[in-house]
């Protein structure tokens, strides 16, 4: 049962740190950014109920199963946000995708460091928190005096080419 899990939770951890950036830099439109961003939730999904699998069948692993829990509800409540699309959501969308994105980062370091490892801990929330306070920022100044449906500068319905997330490649 241990290897079914570590195999589930290897496998949707894996897709949903290569689903993050590519759905952060795509168009913010109907087609594959939504249909990716269903795949990130799907991905943290399987991800944090592995990890409840395998801290139950590891006590001493207790704490996996609350991170995973908080990334998980981090990315959901960056989907809700979206979802409901009321004024001001576009801050708080990136600041909830992209802080569970971290928390995948710092996951996949920690386990290739290890846990004892304090850079592993602390370098993806030292990087990515002002980037993701940057990109929240600029996209509350920009949307700021637009039309409620206008989230980017373009007319309901058509948002902007660049995503608001900072990417791998440096998109800051």
């Amino acid at each position: 049962m241990r290897t079914i899990f570590l195999v589930i939770h290897i496998s949707s951890g894996s897709l949903a740190l290569l689903t993050g950036p590519v759905a952060m830099t795509l168009p913010k439109r109907p087609g594959w950014h939504p249909r990716l961003g269903i795949g990130y939730q799907v991905l943290i999904g399987l991800l944090c109920t592995s990890a409840i699998g395998l801290a139950v069948l590891t006590p001493s692993l207790w704490w996996l199963g609350i991170i995973a829990v908080a990334t998980w509800a981090a990315a959901l409540a960056g989907w809700q946000v979206r979802r409901r699309h009321r004024p001001g959501w576009l801050p708080w969308h990136i600041s909830f995708m992209c802080g569970s994105y971290i928390s995948l980062t710092t996951a996949l370091l920690v386990v290739n460091l290890g846990t004892g490892a304090p850079i592993a801990w602390i370098l993806p929330t030292a990087i990515g928190s002002p980037l993701i306070a940057y990109k929240a920022a600029k996209a509350a100044t920009s949307a700021a005096g637009r039309e409620p449906g206008d989230v980017a500068g373009h007319p309901p319905g058509l948002p902007s080419e660049r995503s608001p997330c900072p990417s791998q490649a440096g998109d800051a």
